[in-house]
């Protein structure tokens, strides 16, 4: 049988664990009721940082669902989740502030499940 070595969580590797209320903040930014849509320069830094999260937010999600067993839905849910956010990674927004803005959006919500499954697994409610 030939296993795979797993990434070490933030945790292990002695780093803190995700910031997931800095997060939840930045996906607040663009899917909240109230929000004001940004500005082109606004709207790439915006972009960038959700990446990077997402980013950060990914491997964590991988290492705490693989405690779970291989037949349980909440992690297949969770994978199915952390799999849709890398798809996510791969696309460019189109030309345009609009789609721009719709692309951040896309991201927002994948950041916001991968967060709400953070949260679930780990028991970390920030």
């Amino acid at each position: 049988m030939q296993t795979t070595a797993r990434p070490p969580s933030a945790e292990e590797a002695g780093g803190r664990p995700p910031d997931i209320a800095t997060m939840r903040s930045g996906v607040r930014r663009f899917l909240a009721e109230d929000a004001l849509p940004p500005g082109a320069h606004e709207l790439d830094t915006l972009t960038l940082q959700l990446r990077g999260h997402m980013q950060l937010l990914i491997p964590e999600v991988e290492q705490i669902i693989t405690r779970l067993p291989e037949d349980d839905v909440p992690r297949y849910c969770a994978l199915a989740c952390v799999g849709e956010a890398r798809r996510k990674l791969d696309v460019a927004p189109r030309p345009g502030l609009s789609a721009g803005i719709a692309h951040a959006r896309r991201m927002a919500r994948s950041l916001n499940a991968l967060c709400d499954h953070y949260e679930n697994f780990s028991g970390d409610r920030s």
